[in-house]
């Protein structure tokens, strides 16, 4: 039977085909899904873990038992789980075990547009990279590979794979047996003595896979005119299928570490031109270089973003097609925290009082949006509690007076506590603000420890955030309602006063989450409205100016009453007042 599915969920797909028992990943768009839609087969144990790097030792562990397992995380996620991966390269698996990673060409929800590529030839494990839908089902040929090489796998998307569709061969699960566990020091244990007999195999099986993709059905050769002959891998195999039809000879790739040689110069000498179209950096071209195989890449194509049809007909001097494009210019909708959002009070606090805010990974990081512009840097996951420690103990008093971090509730789980010990371990009198909205929004509503619930919604054990700052050293811990401006105000101003270091828990749920209820819309009483502007400085969505006055959408507006408390005239009131 066939069906119409996303890339994403066709992956989790493969892994109930596969006989995958054990799933553990961290949410981050565009992978987030593969490990939603993995969780409705009751076949395999899926779970949300504290950070990418706890959910490959958790897929590890699964490995050296016996069973299938994998992790899924975006491509940022794999900085952080580059470690056990270096390692693992060493002592390979019992079960397959792949790690699917979704890179994101043109940064649509990323701060950079890292090429997973690099990890694969580093760490010298193979990479798969599928094409399509159906192709995201390469995920039982990556288990035979994982299981056959002794390695594990990394299995590459991207953003426009991830979150397509196409149709898919749906097919019964196959159980895999359990692979016998026995102690093998030698081969699990990397302690120096050991690694170094170890990386010996690593480079033998490099030889071998690189034979294998001479002969694999992954890498597939399509001959048509000699004039031209692509390369290509992935979703830009789409794209010169859809500018070039069968005109030009196309050799596809699908195993794209470690690449092959023979094929490709096979290919190269059957054509006249040989261009390589690859996002993001010229992997397979500098491949092709160092073979001493002439091919046009890079020098036509940009390291940057995405590409799409229009880019490669350009490219190649060919008219594309008209825009469909409305007319009239669109105006420009940049992203903004939704109208109730309760991290809107906090920074609006932090922004009046002009207080330097380093900033973290998540919903927040809107906060350095206009009319707020409270956040002034944003680095990586649970980057503002460390980074604050290293500006508070560069700049001292003149600082630790005027500086906080904010950071999410569940990206403080994936990597804040550390540099939360290290406060306390290493005395900086920094105040930490988590921003504790009872999800892990960013990514789409999933649960994680501080929540107590599950990835399938079923009562967990939750994290303490007051108790586990306590545990680590950190004396002052307060509780804050980021709808009150006053509360918020005086805390804030309290605890970057105090000569140690301070946790404020802003603490309210998401306004989007299903059992938050709104309340009634506020009005605005126009006769009081002198058009003073003051409640536009919270750039809430539902907050305009019409005729001179204030005017609040009443179909956006959650009653969350933060926009009256900045009114001095008592212009905004309550629906029914």
């Amino acid at each position: 039977m066939k069906k119409l599915l996303l890339g994403n969920q066709a992956i989790a797909r493969g892994l109930y085909e596969a006989g995958v028992k054990v799933v553990s990943s961290y949410p981050g768009t565009p992978s987030t899904e593969i490990t939603e839609f993995a969780s409705e087969y009751d076949e395999m144990y899926c779970e949300w873990a504290p950070n990418e790097k706890v959910a490959t030792e958790t897929a590890f562990g699964a490995s050296l038992r016996g069973v299938r397992s994998a992790c899924a995380m975006k491509h940022v996620g794999l900085n952080v789980a580059a470690d056990p991966l270096f390692t693992l390269s060493y002592t390979g698996v019992n079960g397959g075990l792949v790690i699917f990673v979704a890179d994101d060409p043109a940064m649509h929800s990323s701060q950079n547009e890292q090429d997973s590529r690099h990890y694969a030839i580093a760490a010298k494990v193979p990479m798969l990279e599928p094409s399509d839908s159906a192709e995201a089902k390469f995920v039982k040929q990556a288990y035979e590979i994982s299981e056959k090489y002794d390695t594990p796998v990394l299995f590459r998307m991207c953003t426009r794979i991830a979150h397509s569709q196409s149709s898919v061969e749906l097919e019964e699960r196959v159980e895999k047996p359990l692979a016998q566990y026995s102690r093998n020091p030698q081969k699990y244990i990397m302690s120096p003595a050991n690694a170094i007999k170890r990386h010996p195999f690593v480079e033998e099986r490099v030889c071998k896979l690189k034979e294998l993709g001479e002969t694999s059905p992954l890498n597939r050769v399509e001959m048509a005119d000699s004039e031209i002959g692509i390369i290509c891998a992935g979703t830009c195999y789409q794209y010169v299928k859809e500018v070039f039809g069968d005109s030009v000879s196309v050799l596809k790739l699908g195993l794209v570490n470690p690449l092959p040689e023979k094929i490709i110069r096979d290919f190269a000498n059957k054509v006249k031109k040989l261009y390589v179209i690859e996002e993001l950096d010229g992997i397979i071209e500098q491949h092709l270089n160092t073979l001493g195989i002439p091919c046009t890449g890079k020098e036509m194509f940009s390291p940057l973003g995405e590409y799409n049809q229009a880019t490669i007909r350009k490219a190649f001097g060919m008219d594309a097609p008209e825009s469909t494009a409305a007319d009239s210019v669109i105006p420009v909708r940049p992203p903004i925290m939704c109208a109730g959002c309760p991290h809107r009070g906090m920074f609006y606090v932090l922004s009046k009082n002009k207080i330097t805010t380093l900033g973290d990974i998540g919903c927040y990081t809107l906060g350095s949006a206009a009319p707020l512009n409270a956040v002034d840097s944003t680095l990586c996951m649970g980057a503002s509690v460390s980074g604050i420690h290293g500006f508070n103990k560069a700049g001292g008093e003149e600082t630790e007076k005027k500086t906080v971090c904010v950071i999410g509730d569940s990206t403080f789980m994936h990597s804040g506590i550390t540099g939360l010990v290290n406060i306390a371990y290493n005395g900086s009198n920094s105040t930490v603000i988590i921003l504790d909205n009872s999800i892990t929004g960013m990514t789409g509503h999933q649960q994680n420890p501080t929540t107590g619930y599950n990835i399938k919604g079923e009562p967990a054990n939750a994290v303490n955030l007051e108790d586990l700052c306590h545990a680590v050293g950190i004396k002052r811990v307060r509780v804050v309602d980021p709808y009150n401006l006053k509360e918020c105000e005086d805390a804030v101003l309290e605890e970057i006063g105090v000569l140690e270091p301070s946790v404020i828990i802003s603490r309210r749920p998401c306004m989007l989450l299903k059992y938050v209820k709104p309340k009634p819309p506020l009005t605005v009483n126009t006769d009081k409205c002198v058009g003073c502007k003051m409640c536009m400085k919270i750039g809430c969505p539902a907050i305009s100016i019409k005729n001179g006055k204030a005017c609040i959408d009443a179909t956006q507006c959650v009653g969350c009453n933060v926009c009256s408390q900045m009114c001095k005239l008592g212009a905004i009131v309550k629906g029914d007042e």
